[in-house]
Parts: structure tokens; C-alpha cells; sequence
């Protein structure tokens, strides 16, 4: 089981082509504090049919792309 499972079904589950959350809301949706380690563990993403498009270290932000189907 991965660390981000919880945050992943959570983002599984909606239904924007594109959506952002703060690194707060990722936070509290995951039970732990996002670190260096979600760079690793964010490939783990594309099963659950999304993406990451883009973090912002400056806005404390990543935005989640649905995956396209291969």
C-alpha cells in the first residue's frame, strides 16, 4: 500500500479534466505532510486515472490532469 493511497482514491473520484489543490488540502486529505517523496510516488498516480501536470512550489499548488487512455 502506498503512503498516497488514501489522496489518490480521493482524486480517483473526481470528475474535472483539470483540478488544483494546495499543498494543505493534499495534506489533509492524505493524513501526512507532502515532502520530496511525492515526486517518487506521484507515478503511482496514472492507475488511478490522473496525472500530475504541474506543482508550484511557489503557490504551494500541484495540479492533477486526468490521464489520457493509451
Amino acid at each position: 500500500m502506498s503512503k498516497y493511497e488514501t489522496l489518490w482514491n480521493y482524486i480517483k473520484e473526481q470528475n474535472d479534466e483539470t483540478f488544483t489543490m494546495s499543498f494543505e488540502e493534499i495534506e489533509n486529505v492524505a493524513g501526512l505532510p507532502i515532502d520530496h517523496s511525492f515526486l517518487t510516488y506521484k507515478k503511482e498516480l496514472t492507475e488511478y486515472g490522473y496525472e500530475v501536470a504541474k506543482i508550484s512550489l511557489k503557490n504551494k499548488t500541484v495540479q492533477f490532469l486526468k490521464a489520457r487512455k493509451k
